[in-house]
């Protein structure tokens, strides 16, 4: 045990000369790689593509069934360690050529789950090869983007490639955008990359306007509803404006529909739209059609925050018409569990 002013966690020959050099750190073991023994068929594979002659057709099938079956096998081991051994010269460069020359066998690796991480693995690495995927991708984009595996091949190609290939990405995206809106799958990519957007960026920009210009097509659709709505949550008032402007005049109708109602509703909550809204409902209803309107099961939401938000507002002009048209009809209004004509009771 240490006495008085000893310092038991300082060396004797350290004590009283601050300048000494202390004792140089541990070096940290690093393992050396352990080595994978390829299976036959990886390592005929390994061959191939480290042989500088030409593949025959028949070759060119055995191979592209093999290096399927590496790409989607359970275990990653083997991958891994074909691809250590390749390294990242003409060796893999032709493992990605035989990968992606062919669109059915690319499509059918990148669709599934260990062949998309695979693939991805693979991006970013040199230009050469993302050269690759790139033409691929694009061959094929549509399909590629309307599966949750393979879409991710793209959404990683669109993060790690360079600023001239995914530009030729985004506007392949800029004309697929609708079609992708209103696909099961593709939406859902689809709102990935809204969600990514920066609303100021060039291509951001560009892809958010041209879902607010076909806005008034998509907010009738069961999945392009969706998109218009992702679009409106990211709270920009370009964006919003945009969507406004392209349902101008069909609020009415998209309020009596599901899915249409529902972006209809998403208006009302910007102070601008929402007086856009209620205009469209008094100048483009009479009082026996606004009453119809508010009997609908989906219109009777719009028209229900449609007076609460003027009378939230103080537009008196606005929100007062509104009564004014639908007391006639008051007694009519039992419709969807009257929300209308309860809240008309309450004034």
């Amino acid at each position: 045990m240490a006495n008085g002013g000893d310092h038991p966690t300082v060396p004797p020959r350290l004590r009283g000369n601050p300048t000494a050099n202390p004792p140089p750190p541990r070096r940290r073991f690093t393992p050396p790689r352990r080595r994978v023994d390829l299976t036959e068929e990886n390592q005929s594979l390994l061959n191939s593509f480290r042989s500088s002659a030409a593949l025959t057709p028949q070759e060119t099938a055995t191979c592209t069934q093999s290096l399927f079956r590496l790409m989607t096998s359970s275990d990653a081991s083997q991958f891994r360690e074909l691809v250590v051994r390749l390294g990242d010269g003409n060796d893999l460069r032709r493992m990605v050529s035989l990968l992606t020359s062919n669109n059915a066998p690319f499509l059918q690796t990148a669709r599934n789950e260990n062949g998309s991480n695979r693939m991805q693995d693979l991006l970013g690495r040199t230009d050469d090869l993302d050269n690759f995927f790139l033409i691929a991708i694009l061959r094929r984009f549509f399909d590629v983007m309307c599966d949750g595996d393979s879409s991710r091949v793209a959404l990683r190609g669109m993060r790690v490639f360079s600023q001239e290939k995914r530009a030729a990405m985004y506007d392949h995206l800029l004309c697929d955008a609708v079609n992708l809106a209103c696909d099961a799958d593709g939406y859902v990519v689809l709102n990935e990359i809204i969600d990514d957007s920066d609303p100021r960026s060039f291509y951001g920009g560009r892809l958010l306007y041209v879902v607010a210009r076909n806005a008034h097509q998509l907010s009738d659709h069961a999945f392009g509803s969706r998109v218009v709505q992702r679009v409106l949550q990211l709270n920009d008032l370009r964006c919003t404006r945009d969507v406004a402007v392209s349902l101008r005049g069909h609020c009415v109708y998209l309020s009596l529909t599901k899915y249409g109602s529902y972006v209809v509703e998403m208006l009302l909550d910007t102070e601008e739209e929402a007086v856009m809204v209620a205009d469209e409902l008094l100048w483009g209803c009479n009082g026996e059609k606004l009453a119809l309107l508010a009997r609908n099961e989906f219109g009777s939401f719009v028209v229900l925050k449609a007076l609460r938000v003027t009378r939230e507002m103080y537009r008196r002009d606005l929100f007062g018409v509104l009564v004014d048209k639908l007391m006639p009809f008051v007694h009519h209004l039992g419709g969807f569990h009257g929300r209308v004509r309860a809240f008309l009771y309450s004034l």
